[in-house]
């Protein structure tokens, strides 16, 4: 039968924390063996990314280099299957990808399937957004809402995508539209979204009740700033006019281009510092007049 083959590589794009609420939620929940373990040397660039190192007054006590690697687990109802993990290569991608499809080989690989996120005009109120790539056309019919045709940056799994496409092994790309003004924080949401489309591309179950509970208690933060918010209530009303009933699926209505005006994320910003410092001089006033 094979392995199903699940990664996500952070380095191009992760908006909601998608990649990396999913890696932690696997890593957490399930044993893990290291198969594989990429070189650095080969294919990462120091200086653009860093590594972390500990200093202690006056000596370093410990390095921790990233680390690029294929993994063995078991999901809940321990099936077993390879996550791919860690960080984009900076280098030789060709190479890179060709050992990929030696190991793929070497371990029967029988699916391939990553997730991403991006940032898109989209409001939280809604599902969160799907575009499906690959050559898995059940995955692209049934769940991909926005298709268009247009250039991209590519990344490293594209490049994999592209090749593995015209060998005929099942392979499905996630890319998962996040609400813009949500793009730089963990949205709870976008992970369980990324982990359902996992499961339905890959038939592999995973633990879910904590993003849940999580993602509860986000929505909760956010329907309270837009209670005392009205230019994020209007900017949610204009997103939401970018959405209309699909005759195929009204459940999950299509995603077009927003008919009013989106706010940009420095607009957003503005009034997020406006209504702020509003509120601080509110609180500072009440505390200057306790009578009044």
């Amino acid at each position: 039968m094979g392995l199903p083959l699940v990664t996500g590589l952070s380095g191009f794009s992760d908006a909601g924390g998608t990649i990396s609420q999913v890696s932690d939620s696997i890593f957490a929940n399930y044993d893990f063996t290291m198969l594989v373990e990429f070189d650095n040397d080969e294919l990462l660039d120091y200086r653009s990314r860093r590594p972390i190192m500990f200093f202690e007054k006056d000596h370093i006590v410990s390095y921790e280099p990233p680390i690029l690697a294929l993994y063995l687990l078991n999901d809940e109802a321990g099936n077993q299957f390879l996550f791919l993990h860690g960080y984009e290569p900076d280098f030789k991608w060709e190479a890179f990808v060709e050992a990929l499809e030696d190991l793929f080989e070497l371990f029967a690989v029988s699916s391939v399937t990553w997730v991403h996120s991006i940032p898109f005009p989209i409001p939280h109120t809604r599902p969160v957004g799907i575009t499906v790539s690959g050559n898995r056309r059940d995955l692209i019919d049934s769940v991909s809402e926005w298709k268009p045709s247009t250039s991209v940056p590519g990344n490293v799994l594209h490049v994999l995508e592209w090749k593995l496409t015209a060998t005929g092994i099942p392979m499905a790309g996630f890319v998962f539209l996040v609400p813009h003004y949500l793009s730089d924080n963990d949205y709870p949401e976008v992970a369980i979204s990324a982990f359902q489309q996992i499961s339905a591309a890959t038939g592999l179950v995973f633990k879910t009740d904590p993003l849940r509970e999580e993602n509860n208690r986000f929505l909760r933060k956010i329907n309270e700033q837009m209670a005392e918010n009205q230019d994020l209530q209007r900017m949610v009303t204009q997103l939401e006019q970018g959405y209309h009933s699909s005759e195929d699926n009204p459940n999950r209505p299509s995603i077009s281009k927003p008919v009013s005006k989106v706010p940009t994320a420095d607009e957003i910003a503005a009034e997020l510092e406006d209504y702020l410092a509003s509120k601080t001089r509110n609180d500072g006033d009440a505390e200057a007049n306790p009578e009044a």
